[in-house]
């Protein structure tokens, strides 16, 4: 969680100028004084809160402090947006007044109830949406697929960031059941386990090794799996922290794709999953090696690719003819947890945020899972958490 100091500043500023302009305005447009106190006293202690969360250590701090300054920020979120959405709006209900012409005050109502639905939205993602699962279903053809896994069906699920749900495994425990309810023959994930720390993991190992399928589960790492959100004494600590994790995966007979490759097998046939370790484009580090990971890239063997960020797909695989990969699964973008009816702000950032992509050549396909977990802020506004099934089938 990035917090650059010019950002707190411009978002401090922001919130002075929205609370003097909201005091202002009760002062001119009401005589109830004790609301315009209750205004003042109520934003300069909520100022002061948000000035001591974004003040508190966060990547040296506990798992504790870092979950409760998440918390504290969304909570100030949820306030401050939808404050300056009404002023916003109120603005233009002053337009008029330019022209000496009398102030639109049924544009200040609107700004009222845009601000309401905007806070109600911003707590129903918070406390109900994330940890309302949709299951998504795709048939993906893949030229040169062995007849017998036509109907070869995979579970994708990604960043889980269990940090978030502290020692509470309900929501995990929910997801597992719904995965194994899917009687996929392979699941696999894509990165991001944990927020911080690997030992974040240690309460949902015996409900994760719960997760069935013929094939096990596959996963790799993500860019929050390194430990690089943390101020390590050193970098033997550091180390020691992956290595955990990876210990942790084994107890929960998960298959850790380290750059390499796993074979799947129907009688005499096989597919490739192939997994890389985080791609990351910056300011992410780059541990991915995909050549370390299967060195004959071009050979006529279906490869499913996991890679945690999509980027890597974009660079390395997308309309590359020496790059046999067929299918590749991503995780990462969150739909940067917000979405509706299909347009996310993720689509500012990455270039492949959410879903089925192909490239020019329509021999490379993505498929970027939303994820199921929070980070950062613990809401989801749409971008509903995600298991994805893919049905692989012979493309004629």
């Amino acid at each position: 969680m990035r917090l650059p100091l010019i950002t707190i500043l411009i978002v401090l500023a922001i919130s002075l100028a929205v609370d003097w302009y909201i005091y202002s305005i009760l002062k001119k447009r009401t005589k109830n004084n004790k609301c315009q106190r209750v205004h003042l006293y109520v934003s300069l202690a909520l100022f002061l809160a948000i000035i001591i969360s974004v003040s508190l250590p966060r990547r040296s701090g506990s798992d504790d402090m870092f979950m409760n300054i998440m918390w504290a920020l969304y909570a100030y979120a949820t306030i401050i947006v939808p404050k300056i959405a009404f002023v916003l709006i109120d603005l233009i209900g002053l337009i008029p007044m330019l022209w000496r012409k009398a102030r639109l005050k049924f544009v200040t109502w609107a700004g009222v109830a845009i601000a309401a639905t905007m806070f109600s939205a911003m707590w129903w993602g918070a406390l109900v949406n994330r940890y309302n699962i949709d299951v998504v279903e795709q048939d993906v053809e893949i030229a040169g697929l062995p007849q017998s896994f036509d109907g070869y069906k995979i579970a994708v699920i990604s960043d889980l960031h269990v940090g978030s749900y502290d020692k509470d495994t309900t929501f995990i425990a929910q997801s597992v059941a719904e995965i194994n309810a899917l009687n996929c023959d392979l699941v696999v994930f894509t990165g991001d386990i944990v927020n911080r720390r690997s030992d974040e993991l240690v309460p949902f190992v015996n409900v994760l090794r719960g997760i069935k399928s013929r094939d096990g589960v596959c996963s790799v790492l993500g860019n929050h799996d390194y430990g690089d959100y943390v101020n390590w004494d050193n970098d033997s600590l550091k180390s020691a922290n992956l290595d955990y994790l990876k210990t942790l995966q084994a107890d929960m007979n998960w298959n850790l794709l380290l750059n390499e490759s796993q074979m799947v097998y129907r009688g005499k046939d096989s597919i490739a999953i192939v997994g890389v370790e985080n791609w990351g484009d910056p300011p992410f580090t780059v541990y991915g090696d995909l050549k370390a990971a299967y060195p004959a890239l071009s050979d006529s063997t279906v490869k499913v690719l996991l890679t945690h960020n999509p980027a890597h797909w974009v660079a390395e695989v997308a309309d590359n003819g020496s790059c046999n990969v067929a299918l590749t699964l991503s995780g990462h973008t969150h739909a940067m947890q917000m979405s509706m009816c299909g347009i996310s702000p993720a689509t500012l950032r990455y270039k492949t945020w959410g879903g089925r992509y192909d490239d020019k050549s329509n021999k490379h396909i993505l498929y970027v899972n939303i994820g199921l977990g929070t980070v950062g802020i613990p809401t989801r506004i749409g971008a509903t958490p995600e298991i994805t099934k893919l049905t692989l089938r012979t493309k004629k």
